[in-house]
């Protein structure tokens, strides 16, 4: 019965980590971006930046997933705490996404798309970075870091899908409806942002209650 449980909180957990990494990540902003630098390339240059891109992207994020604790502790910053700003810059990346007309990346002045903008800031911006740390470190403990795992290799996943079949997607829903698909995105990530807050703040009072009343005795 407790392995039920457990696989269960496990399950969900999952699925909050791989719609949160997806959400944030915004794959379609990937791949809007990646068709526009990439129009002209031959399909070996585009499979180069592909997986260029890709690789970078996982190495970054799961090095913060595995080192999130690390970071609290050579810091001596708290779980409550980092959620509470991890928070506030969500929101900011939010707003930004909400009210962003779209960036213009001009191949000819970067020295490798594959690195800038699609492995970053794109794929593994802060905002994305600050999620996978939030999660990885997570009451769960090795199920945690697990989950959000599989959100990254999800998510990262629909990126590569999306940035193989770009001009197809294009052709489809065209160039309106890629625009519509981030702002869809900001809200969730907006409503994420909010979630992190409260649960930080539900966190930190406790802990702020406990020490006053501690300061208080002595």
């Amino acid at each position: 019965m407790d392995l039920i449980t457990e696989f269960i909180g496990f399950l969900g957990f999952s699925l909050v980590a791989v719609a949160s990494i997806t959400a944030v990540m915004n794959p379609a902003s990937t791949i809007a971006v990646y068709t526009a630098l990439t129009d002209g390339m031959g399909r070996d240059e585009r499979m180069k930046v592909i997986q260029t891109s890709l690789k970078i992207a996982f190495i970054v994020l799961a090095f913060f997933a595995l080192t999130g604790q690390l970071i609290f502790s050579i810091f001596n910053i708290t779980i409550p705490a980092f959620q509470i700003a991890g928070g506030i810059l969500l929101v900011s990346v939010a707003t930004g996404m909400l009210a962003s007309r779209g960036e213009a990346y001009s191949g000819a002045d970067l020295e490798n798309i594959a690195i800038v903008p699609l492995a970053f800031p794109l794929s593994c911006g802060p905002g994305t970075i600050t999620t996978v740390i939030l999660l990885a470190s997570g009451p769960e403990g090795i199920w945690s870091i697990i989950a959000v795992f599989l959100g990254i290799i999800v998510a990262l996943a629909l990126s590569y899908v999306g940035m193989l079949y770009g001009p197809r997607i294009f052709a489809l829903i065209g160039e309106g409806g890629l625009r519509v698909v981030p702002k869809l995105m900001a809200i969730i990530v907006l409503a994420i942002a909010i979630q992190f807050i409260i649960n930080g703040t539900a966190a930190a009072v406790p802990q702020l209650l406990a020490h006053l009343d501690l300061s208080g005795i002595v």
